[in-house]
């Protein structure tokens, strides 16, 4: 179910993305000045769609908890919300391999501090390396420490672990297992810097598949977790005997007795399999070892658990089915930290008819099943399952027993019981995160309810955005899940696109005049690859396949939905009248050109492959190469054309190493403008008009001015406002953009692993792109300071300065004191002073231009003791500002 996610990003990848250092503006690019407007931003609501290989619960502190996911970022849980708080939101484009995150530590020794070790591929398709992040304020900022290896967020074997730990008598000190060979690695200074453990004796040497020519399964999978015995070591002072896993089917455990000054292998271990988790119950003297004869997350045909007595060596097989019955792989594994005789494990591998979830209460002697076999094919479950949160975890679907729906899981290798709450348990799968708060019923023989505990966290990597004039504000193509019609944003669809249902929907489009006509295609094992529908998305029935297709490509409707152009994988571009039921080979044009169509002439289509524009006027039936020059050389390109006006095409794309930027059409592809001020583009979309202006807004995911960004044009590209900030980055987002028709400012983001974002500026009077600034800051001015995050010691703050004056501010300085010396510790989208409990914060360069009736929003953390009073007074330069 989750194999399509690895394509999803090599998609990505293949676009062009980070290809080098981006070559230097030629002395006569004009200078950029870029304005800046205050968004609001956002998740169109999913609520999960991906693979959470991570949960870790601090121990010394109540309801704190992270989840890490493969290429979707990390998570913290707010207990007063029961949801999730996205940390890694600031990783920019350059760093989007950052968003993988292979494992996740939280301090016990000191609550505020977290650290996340991030790196999504080992092989070339991440062209950077892996870092430690650490945070001292729970991942509300972040610093950084690079590797000299690579890490592997979204690689084989992600669900082992978790590799990163922190020793909890002192904790300074931290380990790291790396993939690759490259060994274990140890920070003495609460991750600032790491060395290798240079007397480790075995850096690993599974790999899922040698003769894999990509890297991706043929790397070694290396040092799979470090767990610390804290009963070996005293407060201030180093733990002695640390335990570490290793994928070594033969010698799979080390110990060190020394505090790591040796290491040696366990003696009498089981050998044959990977030791995927290593959990340690220091009050019985245990440590429990789920083992698997595979990597996973998705593979797994045997699996064993083991105890391992710490006092004595003995080891003693605690599976709780025979061998010969297992079919599947154990990963998942916890103990209850308040009864530490309770554990419960997960049969991770177990696709059909559904995962299996283990629990004994006397250290692995007996065990019950979450679900049994009454007479085959029925079972009974000791749980009851209520997903109307997230409806679409049914997906749809029917199934025959023994199957259910909803599932209770599959590639459930994460699963903790909360340390301070025996009755609740989370574990994660391929699609969502679950958990349940009356665990224990399971042992008076009563039913657990089992929801999903996972609003907040988004994880969707998306291909395709559309939003039509009519209908459903947002349709999207996902990997994974395919795709929903959002006609609520802040709302969970209930159910994704079905029949057909595809795994991955790669593109989609509606016909401009008639928004009710859709198409989408996508992937699909068995079965077609390109489906219709005639109310906006909100009912589907499947189209019929040339011969040859398979995967979905692109596609696009003609203006009036009378017919169609389709590009799919494994066979040249089609053409089709009608819905699809005969397709014919379109002449004139390569295979696997990207396809689109002119959003007035239902007769006119377009395509682009290898540097080559296409155009069609009969229906795509025939194409002709234009003429144009200077188009990017390769295939990384998106382009749409513009609504209402005939021939308005807009062409963004290219590589660091060639043409890179954003072209602009005004003769149907005959020949096209480059955009002297934008760098690069990667997307271009269209939203509502501004106030006044005769021309639609733009909106594109580029670098402006120096700066990466997403920015909005209300003047035809002439000028640019930059609507994200730094706080708001989401990694790449290079596959799609939309602007919303109907909601003048309004833009859909497409992301890789943080699901559909969408922004809403504060510019309510609908501004141009641009304004020539006025020398300085006059007029009145309103601040809004906002506490968004307050723990022990320590609170995270936004703050809006809106002009609320007639001109524009070419840069600001805003001024207050703290009441309660608080002090600052790290600002964004800002720069700043403090002196006491005087503080100054001005605009960065990409900032400073503020329009009338606009604002524009910074934010910080910062430490405080006793009270934690918002300041009452706020100056821009010598202004009194108004207190909202």
């Amino acid at each position: 179910m989750r194999r399509t996610r690895i394509l999803t990003a090599v998609l990505a990848l293949a676009a062009g993305l980070l290809a080098g250092s981006p070559p230097a503006l030629a002395a006569s690019t004009p200078k950029v000045t870029l304005a800046a407007d205050t968004y609001t931003w956002q998740n169109a609501r999913i609520d999960g769609g991906g693979f959470v290989p991570g949960i870790v619960f601090n121990r010394t502190e109540k309801n704190l908890a992270y989840a890490r996911t493969d290429i979707g970022g990390a998570y913290r849980w707010q207990e007063s919300t029961k949801t999730w708080t996205p940390l890694l939101d600031a990783v920019g484009w350059d760093d989007w391999g950052h968003t993988g995150v292979v494992s996740l530590a939280s301090d016990s020794a000191d609550p505020n501090r977290v650290y996340a070790a991030v790196g999504t591929y080992t092989n070339g398709w991440d062209p950077g390396n892996g870092a430690v992040l650490r945070s001292a304020d729970r991942g509300a900022s972040w610093q950084r420490t690079d590797l000299p290896f690579k890490l592997g967020g979204n690689m084989p074997g992600r669900g082992m672990g978790e590799r990163l730990a922190v020793d909890p008598n002192r904790n300074s000190v931290l380990y790291l297992g790396a993939p690759s060979g490259k060994g274990l690695w140890r920070s003495t200074d609460s991750g600032v810097t790491w060395s290798q453990v240079g007397n480790f004796p075995n850096v690993g040497n599974y790999v899922q598949d040698p003769s894999d020519t990509s890297g991706y399964a043929s790397d070694n999978q290396g040092i799979a977790w470090v767990t610390f015995d804290e009963s070996t070591g005293t407060s201030g002072s180093a733990t002695k005997t640390v335990y570490v896993g290793v994928a070594d089917k033969d010698n799979a455990v080390y110990r060190s007795t020394d505090a790591g000054a040796t290491w040696s292998r366990l003696a009498g271990q089981p050998t044959g399999y990977l030791a995927h988790k290593g959990v340690l119950d220091t009050k019985n003297g245990y440590l429990y070892i789920a083992y698997s004869d595979k990597g996973g997350p998705y593979d797994g045909g045997k699996g064993r658990l083991w105890r391992y007595a710490t006092a004595t060596g003995t080891w003693t097989d605690i599976s709780p089915v025979a061998e010969a019955d297992t079919y599947y792989g154990f990963s998942g594994l916890t103990v209850d930290r308040q009864h530490p005789g309770t554990v419960m494990a997960t049969a991770y591998s177990s696709w059909w008819p559904d995962t299996q979830i283990f629990r004994s209460t006397d250290s692995g002697g007996t065990w019950t099943k979450a679900w049994d076999y009454t007479s085959y094919p029925n079972r009974s479950n000791r749980y009851t399952m209520d997903v109307s949160s997230s409806p679409w975890l049914t997906w749809g679907a029917n199934p025959s027993p023994p199957e259910q729906t909803p599932k209770l899981g599959w590639m459930t290798e994460s699963m903790e019981i909360d340390p301070f709450d025996s009755a609740r348990m989370m574990y994660g799968t391929g699609a969502t995160l679950y958990g349940t708060e009356n665990l224990t019923d399971w042992d008076s023989g009563g039913q657990f309810t089992i929801r999903p505990m996972v609003r907040g966290l988004e994880e969707t990597a998306v291909n395709d955005l559309a939003s039509p004039p009519s209908g459903a504000p947002l349709l999207s193509a996902l990997g994974d899940i395919g795709g929903f019609r959002h006609t609520d944003l802040t709302k969970v669809p209930s159910m994704m696109y079905t029949s057909p249902n595809f795994t991955t929907t790669t593109s989609l489009d509606f016909a401009e005049t008639n928004p009710n006509t859709v198409v989408r295609t996508g992937n699909l094992d068995s079965g077609p690859h390109i489906a219709f529908s005639t109310d906006n998305g909100a009912n589907w029935f499947a189209g019929t396949d040339p011969s040859g297709v398979s995967g979905g490509g692109t596609v696009a409707a003609a203006a009036d939905g009378s017919r169609f152009v389709w590009s799919p994988e494994g066979a040249g571009v089609q053409y089709a009248t009608g819905f699809g039921t005969s397709w014919s080979a379109s002449s004139g044009i390569p295979a696997g050109a990207v396809v689109e169509s002119d959003r007035v002439d239902s007769r006119t289509f377009y395509g682009f492959a290898s540097g080559k524009f296409y155009v069609s006027t009969d229906g795509g039936a025939t194409f002709t190469a234009s003429s144009a020059t200077g188009l990017p050389g390769g295939d990384s390109v998106r382009f749409k054309a513009l609504p209402g006006t005939k021939g308005d095409v807009w062409l963004a794309g290219g590589a660091s190493d060639g043409a890179y930027g954003l072209w602009h059409s005004t003769d149907g592809g005959a020949s096209f403008t480059r955009l002297s001020n934008v760098e690069q583009a990667d997307t271009i979309g269209f939203g509502k008009a501004a106030t006044g202006a005769a021309y639609q807004t733009l909106f594109t995911s580029a670098k402006i001015g120096g700066v990466r960004g997403i920015f909005r044009s209300t003047d035809k590209g002439a000028t640019w406002t930059r609507v994200n900030d730094s706080a708001h980055q989401y990694g790449w987002t290079g596959a799609a953009i939309t602007g919303d028709p109907r909601v003048y400012g309004r833009v859909y983001v497409s992301t890789n692993g943080r699901g559909v974002v969408y922004g809403d500026t504060s510019d309510t009077g609908g501004g141009g792109g641009g304004t020539d600034p006025t020398p300085t800051p006059t007029g009145a001015c309103t601040v809004t300071y906002r506490v968004t995050n307050q723990w022990s010691g320590g609170f995270q703050a936004d703050v809006r300065l809106a002009n609320t004056g007639s001109s524009a501010w070419s840069g600001w300085s805003l001024g207050w004191s703290f009441a309660d010396g608080q002090k600052i510790t790290q600002v964004w989208n800002a720069e700043y002073t403090q002196s006491g409990t005087a503080v100054s914060a001005k605009n960065v360069g990409w900032n400073g231009t503020v329009a009338a009736g606009s604002s524009v929003s910074f934010g910080f953390t910062g430490s405080w003791s006793g009270s934690n009073a918002r300041p009452a007074a706020f100056r821009l330069g010598d202004q009194s500002c108004t207190v909202a």
